[in-house]
């Protein structure tokens, strides 16, 4: 059995020295996605804890809220994720929506609670 090796033309050398991550900037990507979303996630604590703190109905309401939204969110990301799955999308991608229920989820209380 002869092994050859690959002749590589201009092109081929081009785009893998600009590409030295390859395969893995779809992870770098996703992960900083998720920086984002924890660094939001920690404001939406901050107001949720000065909300409660102050008492009364509107703390009240927000504890329930916040209880019922994690269940909600955590089966709307699982669908999205088994739907990605299904679909035959590669990993980062099926993480890559689930990620994005809870952002977007996380967005919305941020600009609600900042009011």
């Amino acid at each position: 059995m002869h092994l050859k090796a690959k002749a590589w033309g201009p092109h081929e050398m081009a785009n893998s020295m600009f590409k030295p991550l390859g395969p893995w900037n779809a992870w770098i990507a996703l992960s900083a996605q998720a920086a984002r979303m924890y660094w939001e996630a920690q404001a939406v604590m901050l107001l949720r804890t000065m909300r409660i703190a102050k008492g009364g109905a509107r703390a009240e309401a927000e504890t329930q809220r916040m209880i019922t939204e994690k269940v909600a969110a955590l089966a709307e990301a699982q669908a999205a994720a088994a739907a990605a799955t299904l679909k035959g999308s590669k990993k980062h991608r099926i993480a890559k929506k689930a990620l994005a229920v809870y952002a977007r989820r996380v967005r919305r209380n941020r600009r609600r609670l900042s009011k």
